[in-house]
């Protein structure tokens, strides 16, 4: 049930190697043994790029690869944190002063958001003290969404650690909220499907109010995620907030032109909401509102009727004010036809059709075209990566995640997937040193994998 929190699972570690692994690794760093232990799934996006901060419905399902961690509560008023890849440093502060680093996305402040998260949310004057180790596999900056599984992991020790309960609906939009404090202006996907996910099923993740509906795959195909070995970093990189905020001018102007208060509208969604028309006619009214030639912030208040120093202190956030062009139409028309190839795909799924699998590639392939072409957030690579992927057998491929480097996913007949990873390991890594090295880690089938929980040791 999503109104209960994250299951505590009793579990013997004998039959548990990693977990037992990390229980030896906590001793010999802290001298105690860890009180329990949380993960939280990295996911992979089936469909439904850049949409969810505009208030649409996406559709991922949670990964196998999942960032774990040991953690034992402390008298002292001391976080520490360590980590069992040593190229990630050990770090401590007090829990009274959490300081989060903006300029600097490292490992331990997306912890420190969550924790901090959880502080502020029940308003925790003497919060307790952690010592932490943790153990990570998905990928980093992947599109695997790493740093939001981190964030909803330290969430739920901090929750455990003070003795608090919440369901997983309210811990996923404290998460969300939490990790804008190191300056990414997410949508809520990657924290809501880390902690609402379920094994076996793919999840329709709504918002406003949140909620996940479950999305029954089709059987015959696997789906399968590719490294680009390009790393990304939302948090380093100002791409990912500039689409946010074209997003949401073109919001604020479609909705001045169609005599609403653009004043209060902050997402696409809301445009559509408020004038009660289909996402086909939000196509329409983008093509004849919106031009094609990028917005000048000139134009943008000339439009709005505003002056430069109110678009920069009232609209624009802090880390993109030097930005002084903006693709609207571009922008909208991506998050429109998206919203409407999203429920498109679910619909395939409910009914099943003979030629679904057909169907649905169909889907993904339109929408890294419009990811590629509308919202510019590919790169050469993830092009190249998919191409390969459809030349090999993939029905459907495209870019998942923020884009920009990161991974594909691919939808394979299964009867043709040895194969199919045979090939693309061959065309796209083994012609490249630096990809090869990282090859096991970068080329997997996947099927849907469980939301984030607690062990405790039996």
């Amino acid at each position: 049930m999503a109104g209960d929190g994250p299951a505590a699972l009793p579990v013997q570690l004998v039959e548990q190697p990693r977990l037992q692994k990390l229980k030896e690794m906590f001793i010999s760093k802290y001298g105690s043994a860890p009180k329990f232990y949380a993960r939280a799934p990295g996911r992979v996006n089936l469909i439904g790029e850049h949409i969810d901060y505009c208030g649409y419905a996406v559709l991922p399902m949670a990964i196998e690869q999942d960032i774990l961690i040991a953690a034992e509560p402390v008298q002292t008023q001391v976080v520490q944190l360590a980590n069992t890849n040593s190229s990630y440093l050990d770090f401590s502060t007090s829990v009274n002063n959490i300081q989060i680093n903006k300029t600097k996305p490292q490992w331990h402040n997306y912890f420190l958001c969550g924790l901090k998260g959880i502080q502020e949310h029940f308003g925790l004057n003497n919060p307790t003290g952690m010592n932490c180790l943790l153990d990570g596999t998905i990928p980093p900056s992947s599109g695997l969404s790493s740093s939001s599984a981190l964030v909803c992991c330290a969430g739920l020790v901090t929750l455990r650690a003070n003795g608090k309960t919440l369901s997983k609906v309210e811990l996923a939009e404290i998460c969300t909220k939490s990790e804008r404090y190191i300056g990414t202006e997410g949508g809520g996907m990657d924290q809501s499907i880390s902690f609402l996910a379920e094994e076996g099923t793919a999840k329709l993740i709504e918002f406003n109010p949140l909620r996940a509906t479950d999305v029954r795959l089709p059987s015959g195909a696997a789906f399968v995620i590719a490294n680009s070995c390009v790393e990304m970093n939302k948090a380093a990189t100002s791409h990912y907030n500039i689409r946010v905020m074209e997003c949401r001018l073109a919001t604020k102007l479609l909705s001045k032109s169609k005599g609403l208060d653009w004043k209060k509208m902050l997402r696409l969604h809301d445009v559509q909401t408020k004038l009660g028309v289909s996402l086909e006619e939000m196509l329409t009214i983008v093509e004849e509102v919106l031009h094609p030639e990028p917005y000048s912030t000139e134009e943008i208040c000339k439009c709005l009727g505003i002056s430069l120093e109110e678009l920069h202190s009232q609209i624009l956030s802090q880390n993109i004010q030097d930005v002084s062009t903006f693709k609207l139409y571009q922008r909208a028309k991506h998050v429109y036809s998206e919203a409407a190839r999203v429920l498109e795909f679910q619909k395939i799924c409910s009914k099943a059709p003979a030629n679904a699998l057909q169907l649905l590639g169909e889907l993904m392939n339109q929408s890294h075209i419009s990811c590629r072409e509308m919202y510019e957030c590919s790169c050469p690579e993830l092009d190249r990566l998919v191409d390969i992927c459809l030349q090999f057998g993939a029905i459907g491929s495209r870019l998942t995640g923020a884009g920009w480097g990161g991974c594909t996913v691919s939808m394979v007949p299964t009867d043709k997937l040895s194969m199919f990873l045979k090939n693309v390991k061959k065309s796209y890594y083994q012609t490249d040193g630096q990809r090869l090295a990282g090859e096991n880690n970068s080329l997997f089938a996947t099927k849907p994998g469980r939301g984030a929980l607690v062990f405790v040791e039996a």
